[in-house]
């Protein structure tokens, strides 16, 4: 499929900019495939719609505070420097992004906060990309303190007004334990203690996957032809636990929800011959567009994503494209909420 099948126009009012005071309160478009028919709800309605021993596969990563001001060494000029992956531990060389890029080059030392940190860049990697090392000699827990520190939120740009303090719960899932996303998988913000609770007691298990969201479901794609696009690699790890887990429920013909398309990926990279799950860990640069054969869930759970993401491409894999084109038509006709902070679709 070409990139432009997966252009409209988005309202810039839809684009949600804070979540609702009760997250589970967000209206879910439920989507049928089979029938091709959508029903209105609450996300709260998913108590009413699955049942008991039906597995909810949640990504239970950990955002940190990724996004961060320096200034350039002699010129002082102010430099955002987002914080991708660690490439290296004991050297603490960091793949990151750079604004503005063009006056960043090889050898220029970088300073944060009062000179709490410095580092210095050691290689480009793309037009925004550089690799840099962290000048810092105290232990990791020091280190770790000092990013922190120095931080903030890396909410989504698509998110105009400045980083609140209220932004580090809110952008954060109730499963997150593992450190090391850049970005939180957002289809997982819907589900409070209190519906978890709700669903446990109803029989409704969950069952943890580590993926660390990086920016590639969200970096633009630029290329016409998808097959020539490139998805950046992101660690996961899927566990004999998890992975018994769901086996089970596709042996006893029991619902499988994908939550978030971090699962999906993670899921549909570890996939057996038998189409059952594996355990596993590495690294994925998995892109799914249509046609897509998915093996492992009967249900996703995802939010309403930017045109010509990779993240509303994966969502038309999963339906027929020209039918969830329509369902985001009325999803804008009916005013939902799009993005991090907005509504939830669960597609059946």
């Amino acid at each position: 499929m070409k990139l432009s099948q997966f252009k409209f126009e988005l309202p810039e009012e839809l684009i949600a900019q804070e979540p609702l005071e009760t997250r589970h309160d967000s209206r879910l478009l439920v989507v049928h495939r089979k029938e091709k028919r959508i029903e209105h709800k609450s996300f709260k309605d998913i108590l009413d719609i699955f049942n008991e021993d039906d597995v909810f596969v949640v990504n239970n990563t950990k955002v940190f505070t990724a996004r961060m001001y320096g200034q350039k060494e002699k010129t002082g000029a102010q430099i955002e420097v987002f914080l991708l992956r660690e490439l290296n531990h004991d050297l603490r060389l960091w793949d990151v992004l750079v604004d503005p890029a063009r006056k960043i080059r090889v050898g220029n030392k970088l300073y944060f906060g009062d000179d709490d940190l410095v580092a210095e860049v050691v290689d480009n990697t793309t037009s925004r990309g550089r690799t840099i090392r962290f000048l810092f000699d105290g232990t990791d827990e020091e280190f770790d303190r000092v990013i922190k520190k120095l931080g903030e939120t890396p909410i989504p740009k698509y998110i105009t007004r400045g980083v609140k303090e209220e932004d580090e719960a809110w952008y954060q899932s109730l499963f997150a334990k593992q450190v090391g996303a850049v970005a939180a998988p957002a289809a997982q913000l819907h589900i409070t203690r209190e519906l978890m609770m709700r669903m446990d007691i109803k029989g409704i298990k969950f069952s943890e996957i580590t993926l660390h969201l990086g920016l590639g479901a969200f970096r633009e794609v630029e290329v016409e032809d998808l097959t020539k696009h490139k998805m950046d690699s992101e660690y996961y790890r899927i566990d004999e636990n998890a992975c018994n887990m769901v086996n089970e429920a596709i042996e006893n013909r029991k619902r499988v929800v994908a939550v978030g398309g971090s699962v999906m990926r993670a899921m549909e990279s570890s996939v057996s011959a038998t189409a059952t799950l594996n355990p596993g860990e590495g690294w994925t640069d998995k892109f799914i567009f249509p046609p897509y054969d998915f093996n492992i869930a009967n249900a996703f759970i995802t939010n309403l994503h930017q045109p010509e993401s990779p993240l509303y491409m994966m969502a038309s894999s999963y339906v027929d494209h020209d039918f969830m084109a329509e369902v985001y038509q009325e999803a804008i006709k009916e005013k939902y909420r799009f993005l991090c902070y907005g509504d939830a679709m669960l597609i059946m």
